[in-house]
C-alpha cells in the first residue's frame, strides 16, 4: 500500500503541475498581465513554497482517499476528486475574488480549473487504488 500511495502522490503532483501551467501560463496569461500590479514579478516568485504547497496538498489528497474511502473504484475516485475540486475551487476562485480586485473571468477559471484538477486526480486514484473483482465480491 505504501508504494501505491507514493506512486499516486507523484502522479497527482505531476498532473497538477502540468494543469497549473496550462491554466495559469496559457489560459489566464492575459488576465495576469492585466492585473500585474497584484502579483510578484516572476523573478520574485516563491517557487519552492509553491511546489511544497502542491506536494503537501497531493499527499493529503491521496492519503484521505487511501485511508478513509472504503470502496475504491473509478467512480469513487472521480466523485472524491470532483468534491475535493469543488471545495478547493470555491475557496481558490471565489474566496480570492471576494477580497482581491481580479476579473470575474479569472475567479471562474481558478474555480473551474481546480474542479478539473481535482477530478483528473480522482481518476488517477480510482485507477491506481481500484480493488480487484475478488476483493469487492468477497
Amino acid at each position: 500500500m505504501a508504494k501505491k500511495i507514493i506512486y499516486a502522490v507523484v502522479a497527482v503532483f505531476i498532473t497538477w503541475g502540468v494543469l497549473d501551467a496550462l491554466i495559469h501560463s496559457v489560459i489566464l496569461s492575459s488576465a495576469y498581465k492585466a492585473t500585474e500590479q497584484l502579483w510578484r514579478k516572476p523573478e520574485e516568485f516563491k517557487q519552492g513554497v509553491m511546489l511544497l504547497t502542491t506536494l503537501i496538498t497531493a499527499i493529503v489528497f491521496v492519503y484521505i482517499y487511501a485511508r478513509y474511502v472504503a470502496t475504491k473504484t473509478l467512480g469513487t475516485g472521480i466523485g472524491y476528486g470532483l468534491l475535493f475540486g469543488i471545495g478547493f475551487g470555491v475557496s481558490m476562485g471565489y474566496g480570492s475574488y471576494s477580497v482581491m480586485p481580479i476579473p470575474y473571468y479569472m475567479a471562474f477559471t481558478w474555480f473551474l480549473g481546480t474542479v478539473v484538477e481535482g477530478t483528473v486526480a480522482g481518476v488517477w486514484l480510482g485507477l491506481m487504488f481500484r480493488e480487484k473483482a475478488s476483493q469487492t465480491t468477497a
